[in-house]
């Protein structure tokens, strides 16, 4: 079961797929933030599917839920233009068209990251999803993630799979560098963490989500994310096993889609714990890339790999295990690590 996603609209400015969403006119803005008419200030017409983020001070991230988003502090970012949804799967593909870009997991992993393996259990993959038949134990999640050769954005399931009848889905299997040559290649760049977060609350000061505090209003689903017992039980209430096309749930205060679920995006800024502690079990997000289909490794420490703040949660993230479907939620992910529920947008900065 699929919504039809009907509110897309076919009007890329820059790709032969012409594929996008037009921006919502809900606006629900603190009174901190400036008019939408400042973003004229330095452009004459919107970029094509961006929607302006006013900008203006807010409190960032929650002491409600997990040590790692506090404390609550005030932040202040100026006025910037957001893609209006996740990049998807045919703009990713343009770009790759237009260049021969590579992506990370489509290249052999580098032997200094992983100081020590068998050279022979380096090939090129991904992280992937594989749902259990039955209840395991959440603290190896081993249990529900295999780092599978072939795995790729083309690809998303390995081998044989393909994207095809998911192009308005948002493209996975981005590490941070194909997300940065991407936002390159488009003129635009990626959000920082306060940006995002900004952004993602649509107006709404101190809301747990990004819709408001309620998970379901009256009853309707918001986002895609998990229902049903993380790893092994999704119930699909939302209408989705995985990704879903962009635009398929309502909009936020500022008219952008998928800020909560769907797939995790990348920020620029380098993940900084707060409150989190080395000891603190990891979410839905794997802090390190697999090198061999059968073994997810962990010590990369000599590696030195930088770690980078993600948002939003995704369809993997539930209640029972990973309730990080919020604007203040956030996660450290490794540069060099993909996987089938991370994704990314971007920005357009006025100065």
């Amino acid at each position: 079961m699929e919504r039809s996603g009907s509110n897309i609209v076919h009007q890329d400015h820059h790709t032969s797929s012409k594929e996008g969403i037009g921006q919502s006119g809900v606006e629900r803005r603190t009174d901190t933030s400036p008019s939408v008419s400042e973003a004229f200030r330095f452009q004459a017409s919107p970029p094509a599917n961006m929607v302006w983020i006013p900008g203006g001070s807010f409190l960032m991230g929650s002491h409600d839920f997990y040590p790692e988003e506090r404390p609550v502090r005030r932040a202040t970012v100026e006025g910037f233009w957001m893609d209006v949804h996740p990049v998807t799967n045919a703009q990713f593909r343009d770009f790759v068209d237009a260049t021969g870009y590579v992506t990370v997991a489509e290249r052999t992993p580098d032997p200094r990251n992983y100081p020590g393996i068998d050279l022979a259990q380096l090939v090129p993959g991904s992280l992937v999803f594989r749902r259990p038949s039955g209840p395991v134990d959440l603290r190896d999640y081993r249990a529900w993630w295999v780092y599978l050769p072939g795995a790729a954005w083309h690809c998303p399931e390995g081998p044989g799979s393909t994207i095809a009848g998911r192009e308005h889905h948002p493209v996975v299997h981005v590490a941070y560098e194909d997300a940065l040559a991407y936002a390159a290649w488009t003129g635009k760049a990626l959000p920082t963490e306060a940006e995002w977060e900004f952004a993602a609350r649509g107006g709404l000061e101190g809301a747990t989500y990004v819709w408001g505090n309620e998970f379901a209003p009256g009853g309707r689903m918001m986002a895609n994310t998990w229902q049903g017992d993380f790893p092994w039980q999704n119930l699909k209430i939302d209408g989705y096993e995985g990704t879903s096309p962009v635009g398929a749930f309502p909009p936020n205060g500022y008219g952008l889609f998928d800020m909560a679920g769907n797939v995790w995006e990348w920020t620029i800024d380098t993940y900084a714990p707060h409150g989190h502690t080395a000891s603190d079990p990891p979410c839905c997000v794997e802090q390190q890339q697999a090198g061999s289909p059968d073994q997810i490794h962990d010590d990369k420490t000599d590696a030195q790999i930088e770690f980078k703040v993600v948002k939003g949660g995704s369809h993997l993230c539930a209640p029972n295990y990973c309730l990080r479907y919020r604007p203040a939620a956030r996660q450290g992910l490794a540069t060099d690590t993909s996987a089938c529920h991370v994704g990314f947008r971007c920005v357009i900065r006025s100065k």
